[in-house]
C-alpha cells in the first residue's frame, strides 16, 4: 500500500469533490415503485420508443432506417378503467409513426421523469458551482426519479365507447377532446401500455435504488400506498443534500 501513495496523489483534487458519505438507508425496489406509480398518476407526459421496421412500403421514409429507434414526446395518464394495476393509457392514432411501427412488431417501452413544480428552497451546491456557464437550473434532475416501462401496445376492450375513460383522459390533456375515438379527424382508439418489466433511476446512487423493479411490485402497489407517500418538490421548502463545506447552501 505504501509503493500505492504517489498514485493516489492525483486523485485527491477529485476525491475532495464527491459528495459526502451518506447513512441514508436506499429504499427497497418496492418502495421505489410505490414512488414510481405515484409519477405515473401525476405526470401526463412521457416519451414513447419504438422501433422502425426492416422493411416499410412508405416511399417518405428514408431506406436506411430499417432497426432505428425512434422516440417521441407522447400525452398518457393513469386511466385504466379494469383495475388500478400501473398500466399508462394512451390514446393512439394509427396515423402516428408510433403506431405505424407497433403494427409492425416492435417492442415498446415509455420513459417517464419526475418534474417537481416547486424549486428548491436548498440546493446542491460545491465551490465548483460558480464555474457553472450558463447559470444551474432550478434543480438537479440527476437527483430526481425517473424509469422507463417496457412491455406490448393492447387495446382497452370497449374503451373507445367509455364516457368514464375519456373523460380522465381529457382531464389530463383537455385539448385531447378534439381528437377522442369517433372524431371526424382521425380514427383513435384507447389503448394500454401492459408493463412487464421496469427500470428505475431514482436519484444519486448512494442514496435511491438504481435497478429493475419486478412488474408484479409495480402492478401490486396500491392507490392508497401511492396517494400516501410524497416526491421530492411536491412542497414548497424542499432541500437537497450538500456537497461541500458547510454553508455552502
Amino acid at each position: 500500500m505504501r509503493a500505492l501513495a504517489p498514485l493516489l496523489l492525483p486523485l485527491l483534487p477529485f476525491a475532495a469533490a464527491l459528495p459526502p458519505p451518506t447513512t441514508n438507508r436506499i429504499p427497497t425496489s418496492y418502495e421505489s415503485a410505490v414512488l414510481g406509480r405515484r409519477i405515473l398518476a401525476l405526470t401526463p407526459l412521457g416519451t414513447i420508443s419504438t422501433v422502425f421496421p426492416s422493411d416499410s412500403s412508405d416511399p417518405r421514409r428514408p431506406a436506411n432506417i430499417g432497426g432505428a429507434p425512434h422516440n417521441i414526446l407522447s400525452y398518457l395518464a393513469d386511466c385504466d378503467p379494469s383495475s388500478d394495476s400501473g398500466h399508462p393509457t394512451i390514446l393512439a392514432l394509427p396515423i402516428e409513426t408510433t403506431f405505424h411501427n407497433v403494427a409492425a412488431g416492435s417492442n415498446v417501452s415509455l420513459a417517464l421523469s419526475w418534474t417537481p413544480p416547486f424549486a428548491p428552497g436548498k440546493r446542491i451546491s460545491s465551490s465548483q458551482r460558480q464555474k457553472v456557464v450558463p447559470a444551474p437550473s432550478e434543480y438537479s434532475a440527476a437527483n430526481l426519479p425517473r424509469f422507463s416501462l417496457m412491455g406490448e401496445i393492447e387495446p382497452i376492450a370497449g374503451g373507445d365507447g367509455d364516457a368514464e375513460l375519456a373523460a380522465c383522459f381529457v382531464r389530463a390533456h383537455p385539448d385531447a377532446k378534439y381528437w377522442l375515438p369517433g372524431n371526424r379527424i382521425h380514427e383513435a382508439h384507447f389503448v394500454r401500455l401492459v408493463v412487464r418489466a421496469v427500470y428505475w433511476v431514482g436519484g444519486f446512487g448512494d442514496r435511491a435504488y438504481i435497478g429493475w423493479i419486478p412488474a408484479d411490485e409495480w402492478t401490486g402497489v396500491t392507490r392508497e400506498e401511492w396517494e400516501g407517500v410524497r416526491l421530492p418538490g411536491e412542497e414548497k421548502g424542499w432541500g437537497e443534500w450538500s456537497v461541500g463545506e458547510e454553508g455552502d447552501l
